[in-house]
């Protein structure tokens, strides 16, 4: 979350656009006639040399609190490091098992934990939720009937980017977001288009686990972590909670970076609830450039690993080379002008974590970069440059500069100011009195939310826990009030339409309207 007062208005289109954007600017940019057969152990010491450099400079200018960043090369960690604090009020120092919230590169973690499932033989990439969790619906019962894990882990399901999110905000439980997807209308065709959802890809790991009759939270630690020796590593909010040694995540207020929020992604935990260290990554990581084999041992079936790798679904073309990028099954997957094949991930709350990971498996190259503060392209400036620095010598971009720009926008992680409402109207029309708006009002998508009146002031209850938020008058039947949570946009509106009774029969709330869908009825009494 940024300082919201700061933030210029937006339109919904941007988002879109971001969603394209991001994984476009992902892709490997090569130099023509520059790419070698091997990259050799002395390009990647002289990588990493310039990374840290670059990372320290970064903390020097408070930049970002802390990160960590390890790589591994050839089947060996050859470099796990600490720079900064793990929170701006103890000042503990960040090291190599600092553990960290990796938001989405939980995708890639949990895609590697169904390749396992997979390998184990009683489902596949192919195996219909309908079959695996009959209790789960799209809006769409052909889809219902058709969709699949590959589906869900490629983010082709149809459902609009983002699908779920807001209920999270609303603190909806997992079962509830799930079973609401039903009523979320489509945003494309079936297997049409690309559309990032956490909460698709959730459903499509809940349903592989339970071919097992395993919790999501006890498969990854049942047959992923404790094979790899990841004991740093959780699927669970609890756990990382628990950790003595933990970086806490950071928002900047007025220019200052500062601990202020708690993100609990337990409802999405396929698709953003793990934590870890880099050093527990790099055993993940040389899992993944060993074709699912560790220290010897085959933990991750060779075959069903290599599915998430494979493009399954057109995320769009580099602006810089033309070459066309990809999802994969948990991964961002493209190749460069050498042929090579590149995958990587991001990870982001916006209440204060920003992670990256890139592995280059021809090479047997990879990094995993970790911070903790509201995601600003450090990330992946940091992981993009080391990369260009050993395969070609020097960053081919200024990789810090182009992240922090797509970054700059709040819509490249899924947030959607609306209208700005920190300028009043010019001769704002009073309000109807408060009784006009009183009552519940119902949704559903969304549920009922109340509007009460207390003290003379409104105020909106949301979500299954009643969250209570006061209101504002605006202009005649508007309101604003303050948002919260992941998707916070600062102030947004509340507008009533009034029926023939003089008393309003529907209201739509602005920040959860991104898709059309949030008006509210008045319930019957």
């Amino acid at each position: 979350m940024m300082n919201q007062d700061s933030r210029a208005p937006h339109a919904s289109h941007y988002a879109k656009l971001a969603a394209i954007l991001l994984p476009i600017l992902l892709m490997p940019l090569c130099v023509t006639g520059q790419e070698k057969s091997h990259v050799t152990s002395e390009q990647v010491t002289h990588a990493i040399q310039e990374l840290e450099k670059l990372a320290q400079t970064q903390i020097h200018e408070n930049a970002l609190p802390g990160v960590a960043i390890a790589v591994v090369f050839q089947d060996k960690t050859i470099y796990a490091k600490g720079f900064g604090v793990r929170d701006v009020n103890t000042k503990a120092p960040i090291n190599a098992d600092t553990v960290f919230q990796l938001a989405s590169l939980s995708k890639s973690i949990g895609s590697t934990l169904v390749a396992e499932l997979v390998g184990d033989g009683k489902i596949t990439w192919d195996s219909k939720l309908s079959v695996l969790d009959p209790t789960f619906e799209m809006f769409d019962p052909w889809v219902t009937r058709e969709i699949t894990i590959r589906d869900m882990y490629a983010h082709r399901s149809g459902l609009p980017a983002h699908a779920g999110d807001l209920l999270e905000d609303l603190e909806f439980t997992r079962g509830e977001i799930l079973h609401r997807l039903r009523y979320q209308h489509p945003d494309s065709s079936f297997r049409s288009h690309y559309a990032y959802t956490n909460f698709g890809m959730t459903e499509g790991g809940i349903a592989a686990a339970k071919a097992y009759g395993l919790l999501w939270e006890d498969a990854a630690a049942q047959k992923l972590y404790k094979p790899l020796g990841m004991t740093s590593t959780s699927s669970r909010y609890a756990d990382f909670v628990t950790r003595p040694n933990k970086a806490m995540g950071h928002v900047l207020v007025d220019g200052k970076w500062v601990q202020k929020f708690k993100r609990d992604p337990d409802t999405e935990s396929p698709a953003g609830g793990v934590s870890s260290s880099v050093n527990d990554l790099t055993k993940w990581m040389r899992l993944q450039l060993a074709n699912g084999k560790f220290e010897g041992k085959q933990i991750v079936n060779e075959k069903a690993l290599a599915e998430t790798h494979h493009p399954q679904i057109l995320t769009g073309f580099n602006p810089f080379t033309g070459l066309p990028g990809f999802y994969g099954l948990g991964w961002n997957v493209s190749y460069d002008q050498g042929g090579r094949l590149r995958l990587n991930h991001s990870g982001a709350f916006a209440l204060g974590a920003a992670t990256y990971a890139n592995l280059v498996p021809a090479e047997q190259l990879g990094i995993v970069v970790l911070t903790n503060a509201y995601p600003v392209g450090i990330a992946e400036a940091l992981g993009t440059t080391f990369l260009d620095t050993a395969l070609y010598g020097m960053p081919t971009h200024d990789w810090l500069a182009i992240f922090k720009q797509v970054f700059s926008d709040p819509a490249a992680i899924g947030t959607v100011p609306g209208f700005d409402y920190s300028k009043p109207p010019a001769s704002p029309a009073a309000a109807l009195k408060n009784s006009a708006y009183v009552g519940r009002y119902t949704n559903d998508y969304f549920g009922d939310i109340s509007i009460l009146e207390k003290d003379g002031e409104l105020a909106i209850v949301q979500g299954p826990k009643s969250k209570t938020f006061p209101m504002k008058h605006y202009d005649r039947d508007t309101f604003t009030y303050e948002t919260a949570g992941e998707n916070a946009v600062g102030r947004s509106g509340i507008t009533f339409i009034i029926g023939p009774d003089g008393k309003a029969n529907q209201v739509v709330v602005e920040n959860l309207n991104v898709r059309g869908e949030g008006t509210f009825k008045r319930a019957e009494k």
